[in-house]
């Protein structure tokens, strides 16, 4: 066998220096006030797509792991009685947070932060009993770090091209930077933890071919969550790694994306917050349908219809949006099913964007038959911008259009306090009742009250 040279150790890069000082204060870093808005938007969303998750399949095979994982803790499993060790909690919540397609994302990274970063984050909290004000700055600094390493890849043609998953690449990174913040970690250390993710960094496009979300939610949101927490926790332990896995000898970008561009990874940080730039969902369906939805809702405001005088619906959807939700098998990301269902019901409800029986429902099966799904060519310049057009002919001839180019819950649209708290409300009450789904609600837009993350834990847990 040919003899491998192995390099000296590498100095560390101006980007490695930048972004892992940037990553050391960010604990003790005041963030502006528009800035902690929005993260308490993110982390009380991200709690709900938990709570509300966790009757679904995904959650009950978390729950089912981790009963018989044989391990034992004291780290929350959120809407259950049992807990378990801080890794087995942060995949477990992980998996609830992205049950479904409840939670946040983020459309120039191709990820879904929270449902990894806020998990991962949770656990380190709890572990470590650090306060609100720095959990909430913990959670942003995932947000500027996971997405900034797949935003570096350009993160849509690398997705295409590769087969990998940039959504368990982001999810790993910016887990690993939140927990590291919550554990106290020094600029040193921080690199240290980027390269345990690294060495964890992994996903491939296969969950696509996922019929029950289980695979999806694990490689979303689950095993992300637990790679970036295992980051933290093996360095905090005393654990040493390279000191510049973005440069150097056999680094990351040369094993991952030899084109991409580092100076992304410390572009506007303290200045462009990716928290901000991310989407809360109005609707609790995929993301690509997120507009059609908008747009059809958009009708219906203007105009009552019957189902039964509509002759056909055509939507128009970027390509590489189409095919995540062209007839899928699960009702959330099936996008002729959910417009099928908003025509019959007059919205998309929680309830129904998860009732799998009523995908065979003869008269849903008859309203979607009017669907038809048509990839743009002039959406798909718009990405990764999503945007939609609908158009409903009706039997007297009369033609109904909207077109969304800024979808509800977007950086250009975006939901206001009382809106992402009414959406919360009515995803948790279900779980946990009126009562502790407004203490908790009460407790994460006042977080800076929070002495100890451990009394928003409590109110995570049933029973």
């Amino acid at each position: 066998m040919p003899l491998r040279v192995f390099a000296a150790p590498n100095t560390v890069s101006p980007v490695m220096a930048n972004l892992s000082a940037y990553m050391s204060a960010a604990g003790d870093r005041a963030l502006p006030d528009e800035v902690v808005e929005k993260a308490k938007h993110h982390i009380l969303d991200t709690f709900a797509a938990m709570v509300s998750g966790s009757g679904l399949p995904p959650a009950k095979a978390a729950y089912s792991f981790a009963a018989s994982y044989g391990g034992s803790g004291e780290a929350t499993l959120v809407a259950a009685k049992t807990t378990a060790d801080p890794l087995v909690a942060a995949l477990v919540n992980g998996m609830l947070a992205h049950s479904d397609e409840t939670d946040d994302s983020n459309e120039f990274s191709q990820s879904h932060p929270g449902a990894a970063i806020v998990p991962a984050a949770l656990a380190a909290a709890e572990k470590f009993g650090i306060g609100g004000t720095r959990f909430l700055r913990a959670v942003t600094l995932g947000y500027d770090v996971g997405p900034r390493v797949t935003l570096s890849f350009d993160a849509i043609p690398f997705r295409n091209n590769s087969h990998k998953s940039t959504h368990a690449i982001a999810g790993a990174f910016g887990a690993a930077a939140a927990a590291a913040c919550a554990a106290k970690l020094d600029a040193q250390q921080m690199r240290w933890v980027l390269d345990y993710a690294a060495q964890q960094s992994s996903g491939i496009g296969a969950w696509t071919r996922d019929t029950q979300h289980i695979e999806k939610s694990f490689v979303f949101a689950g095993m992300p969550a637990r790679s970036g927490l295992t980051a933290a926790l093996m360095v905090h332990a005393g654990c040493t790694g390279i000191d510049d896995i973005f440069s150097g000898a056999d680094n990351y970008f040369l094993a991952y994306a030899p084109d991409a561009r580092l100076s992304e990874l410390t572009a506007e940080l303290g200045e462009r917050y990716e928290i901000a730039r991310t989407n809360i969902k109005k609707w609790t369906v995929g993301s690509p349908i997120q507009a059609p939805l908008d747009a059809l809702s958009n009708i219906l405001r203007k105009q009552s219809l019957d189902p039964d005088a509509v002759k056909s619906v055509v939507v128009r959807v970027a390509h590489t949006e189409a095919r995540i939700v062209d007839n899928r098998d699960m009702p959330d990301i099936c996008l002729q099913h959910m417009v099928a269902v908003m025509l019959l019901d007059g919205t998309a409800s929680f309830k129904a964007a998860h009732d799998k029986d009523r995908m065979a429902d003869p008269t849903v099966l008859r309203t979607r038959a009017k669907v038809k799904l048509i990839p743009s060519d002039e959406l798909e310049r718009l990405e990764p911008a999503r945007a939609a057009i609908v158009e409903i002919a009706l039997n007297d001839g009369t033609v109904l259009t909207d077109k969304v180019l800024a979808v509800r819950g977007t950086a250009d649209n975006s939901m206001p306090r009382e809106e992402v708290v009414g959406k919360c409300r009515d995803l948790m009450e279900p779980v946990l009742g009126n009562e502790k789904a407004s203490a908790l609600i009460d407790a994460v837009i006042g977080i800076e009250k929070v002495g100890n993350v451990r009394d928003i834990c409590s109110l995570l847990r049933v029973g």
